[in-house]
C-alpha cells in the first residue's frame, strides 16, 4: 500500500510553515505542496480549504479577498505556534522526504514489474515467429493454412500482452493518484526508455536473418 505523505495533524503544521514563508492563495498552496514533494503529492481543494478554514477559526491564519482571489496569511498567533513546534516541523520534513522516496520507488517498481511481464510475453511471441520463419525458409512452397492461422494467433497474443500491460500500469497509476499522489517525472522517463528499448528489441527479433 502506498504510504501516506502526511501523518494525522502534520499537514496542518506544514500549511502554517508555507504561509510563514509568504501569503498564498489556495491554488498556490496546492502547487507548493506538489513542488515540495517532487510531484508525488497533489492535495485536492477539498483537502486544503477545510484545513485553512480551521486554522482561520483558531486565529492562526487570516484571509483577505482581492476580487475573486482569497489570500491566506499567517497571524502572529500562527507564528508563535510554529516557533513553539520547530522540532515537530523538522520531524515532519524528515518524514516527508522518506514518504516521497518510498512512493517514487513503489511506482517505479510497479512499472518495472509490468515491463518485465510484457517483455517475457513478447519474447515468447518473437521466438515463435522466428521458428515459423525458419520453417518457411526451408520450404519453397507457399505457407500452409495452419501456419497462417498460427501467425494470426500469435499476433492476437502480442496484442493481448500489450493491452494487459497498459491496463495494469494505468490501474496502478490511477490508484496512486487517487490516494493523493502524482507521477514523478523520473518514473515517466524510465517508462519511456523501457518502452523504447522493448520496441527496438522486438523489431530486431522479428527481422528475418540475412540469407
Amino acid at each position: 500500500m502506498t504510504p501516506a505523505v502526511f501523518s494525522h495533524g502534520d499537514l496542518r503544521l506544514y500549511l502554517l510553515s508555507l504561509l510563514a514563508e509568504a501569503p498564498q492563495h489556495g491554488y498556490g498552496i496546492i502547487q507548493a505542496l506538489t513542488d515540495r514533494t517532487g510531484g508525488t503529492y497533489t492535495p485536492s481543494a477539498g483537502t486544503i480549504y477545510p484545513r485553512l478554514a480551521k486554522l482561520e477559526e483558531e486565529g492562526l491564519v487570516s484571509k483577505t479577498v482581492d476580487g475573486r482571489t482569497t489570500i491566506y496569511s499567517i497571524t502572529d498567533a500562527g507564528r508563535a505556534e510554529l516557533a513553539g513546534r520547530e522540532g515537530d516541523l523538522a520531524g515532519i520534513e524528515s518524514d516527508l522526504a522518506d514518504s516521497v522516496r518510498l512512493i517514487a520507488n513503489e511506482v517505479r517498481q510497479s512499472v518495472q514489474d509490468a515491463m518485465k511481464s510484457l517483455r517475457a510475453d513478447l519474447a515468447a511471441a518473437a521466438n515463435d515467429e522466428r521458428t515459423s520463419a525458419k520453417g518457411r525458409t526451408r520450404s519453397t512452397a507457399s505457407p500452409m493454412p495452419d501456419e497462417r492461422v498460427t501467425s494470426r494467433e500469435e499476433l492476437h497474443r502480442a496484442d493481448a500482452s500489450i493491452n494487459a500491460f497498459r491496463a495494469r500500469v494505468r490501474t496502478d497509476l490511477r490508484t496512486h493518484v487517487a490516494r493523493g499522489g502524482a507521477l514523478p517525472a523520473s518514473v515517466v522517463t524510465d517508462l519511456e526508455a523501457s518502452l523504447d528499448a522493448a520496441a527496438r528489441a522486438i523489431t530486431q527479433a522479428l527481422t528475418p536473418p540475412a540469407p
